[in-house]
């Protein structure tokens, strides 16, 4: 079974960030909830490679979330 939802999403701070509508859901919808292995916090959080909260899942640091 394919997994829809990155595993890390749960505690991802681009949710919170979503939920708070701070984050364009397009973001949401494009990396954790389909294409999660391209995202590239994804593939520093399974590697322990720090990230700040506010890098997109495209590897952009978005300055206006906090």
């Amino acid at each position: 079974m394919k997994q829809s939802e990155c595993k890390w999403f749960p505690v991802c701070p681009m949710k919170y960030f979503w939920e708070q509508g701070k984050l364009d859901s397009a973001w949401i919808h494009k990396f954790c909830k389909s294409n999660w292995k391209e995202c590239v916090r994804f593939d520093k959080e399974e590697k322990g490679i720090y990230h700040p909260d506010n890098m997109l899942p495209n590897g952009e640091i978005d300055k206006h979330l906090a």
